[in-house]
């Protein structure tokens, strides 16, 4: 285990030419820092001892107080499509790369501060963040690598008692936000926009070495990048569909070219089951809608590959895209038959999930609260009907569903484990963070902490925390996220 001090910088990134980057400090806030939450299985990714959170230079190296002595810091530089509309300058606008490290494994990680003050790219911006989405940052990335999704972890949240003005004057914070890279789809938009494609293959040979050293050994490395991103975000909007999970702002400069799930400004668990689903109160359109993902994903990757024509024939990257509505489909049918019990997709299994979202979305059922409840009532012991307004549709799919189970001899002793490590008991409903924000707020994060912990083992059942488990109570159904922070 390290030490703040011994901790072994490689920055890789801050190695590729400037046009990649600006070097740049983070910016102290004004009021001493203190430690809002820390994450121990986050410090063991990177290998350091626990007991540095005790070390006052630990608050202030991550409220951006102090140089970590070894890092390279950065703000990284990109472009995108927002809302469909394409973007020339974005970049870290209020995130700080303070450096990279490779453990003994030989796993890199990325070091970024989130709030750390102004950059060449915040343009109007403060480069400040605020408590409130820092905290929805900190334990959504938690939840969904509790639920088994690839995610950015965190590694802690400082604050202060620095103002900040959004819609209201709020508390500043800063997040401190570990990922193998930060490269994201507008990383490669930034240099295809402006013609210099040099630095596209600069970039992608950076990626293979780094992230896809597998591709080496395939004739086409370039080909082989594009289809391995296309696959990597297939299984993540399949994995986001099972849960329920609705990004909110999936523009290209917020998609990670490792598939992971990046960027947590507006997002939300699916409550009451509604496939146009809106968890962003910007999204007046609804382009980010629940059930638009995966067509926003490809759009998405179809940006992508068009920067990445200068390395590849343009057939290759039409392939490429071809092959994601395929595997998603594959990997979304499969995720959504073991939801059911089922050890294999089928078009029988397919037919019944089809059926079951149809009757849970003109009732307005709970998500997760009824697929949890499926290991309790395709034996009997709860009757399913109470969940749904035509009971007798639900009796007549539970009849075929038991039929189809029964095929499989599914119903054993091991059954209800099966079920229950399919589908999650806990997750990070909007209401359950508000209370954590508003506590927080009066600096009290003992709720910061509670959610913290029951999200990482979503799955298990968790005495005396039933109550977390509950649908939303009706002051807090409606509730939508914003885009500020």
């Amino acid at each position: 285990m390290h030490s703040l001090n011994s901790l072994p910088f490689s920055n890789s990134f801050a190695a590729l030419p400037e046009a990649f980057h600006a070097r740049v400090q983070p910016t102290a806030l004004e009021h001493p820092a203190r430690l809002v939450h820390f994450n121990p299985d986050a410090a063991a990714l990177l290998e350091l001892d626990p007991a540095v959170c005790a070390d006052p230079a630990f608050t202030s190296i991550f409220s951006g107080k102090q140089a970590w002595s070894g890092g390279a810091p950065l703000a990284m530089r990109y472009s995108g499509h927002q809302f469909g509309h394409y973007v020339r300058q974005l970049g870290d606008g209020r995130a700080i790369l303070l450096g990279e490290t490779t453990t003994s494994l030989g796993q890199r990680w990325e070091i970024q501060l989130k709030g750390s003050g102004q950059t060449p790219y915040s343009r109007d911006g403060d480069g400040r963040a605020v408590l409130r989405s820092t905290i929805r940052e900190y334990l959504c990335s938690e939840a969904m690598h509790g639920l088994g999704i690839p995610t950015t972890r965190a590694l802690c949240i400082t604050t202060t008692d620095d103002e900040v003005y959004r819609e209201r004057i709020e508390t500043a914070a800063v997040l401190t936000r570990l990922a193998p890279s930060h490269v994201r789809f507008g990383s490669f938009e930034v240099f295809f926009y402006n013609n210099t494609h040099d630095e596209i293959r600069v970039l992608a040979d950076y990626l293979i070495q780094h992230h896809y050293p597998e591709a080496l050994t395939e004739a086409e490395p370039y080909v082989a990048l594009l289809n391995s991103v296309v696959d990597r975000t297939a299984q993540l909007l399949a994995r986001w569909q099972a849960v329920g999970f609705a990004h909110g702002v999936m523009n290209t400069d917020n998609m990670s070219v490792l598939g992971l799930t990046l960027d947590y400004g507006p997002f939300g668990f699916m409550e009451a089951f509604d496939p146009g689903f809106i968890c962003n109160h910007s999204d007046h359109h609804g382009r980010y809608a629940f059930d638009a993902q995966p067509q926003v994903a490809l759009f998405n990757l179809s940006c992508f590959a068009q920067t990445q024509l200068p390395l590849l024939d343009v057939e290759a990257a039409r392939a490429a895209l071809e092959s994601f509505q395929p595997a998603f489909t594959r990997y979304y049918n499969q995720l959504m038959a073991g939801k059911l019990g089922l050890p294999a997709a089928s078009p029988d299994s397919v037919a019944l999930v089809d059926d079951l979202l149809a009757q849970m979305a003109a009732a307005g059922t709970d998500y997760t609260s009824l697929f949890r409840a499926l290991g309790d009532i395709a034996p009997g012991r709860q009757d399913g009907r109470d969940y749904f307004i035509d009971r007798d549709r639900f009796a007549r799919w539970q009849h075929d569903y038991l039929a189809l189970l029964q095929q499989h001899a599914r119903l054993d002793a091991d059954w209800q484990a099966r079920m229950h490590a399919a589908n999650p008991k806990y997750i990070l409903r909007n209401y359950l963070a508000q209370i954590a924000i508003d506590k927080a707020e009066q600096q009290d994060y003992s709720e910061v902490d509670r959610l913290f912990r029951l999200l990482q083992k979503p799955f298990d059942e968790q005495p005396g925390m039933e109550q977390y488990a509950a649908p939303p109570p009706d002051w807090a159904r409606d509730i939508q996220v914003s885009c500020s922070s």
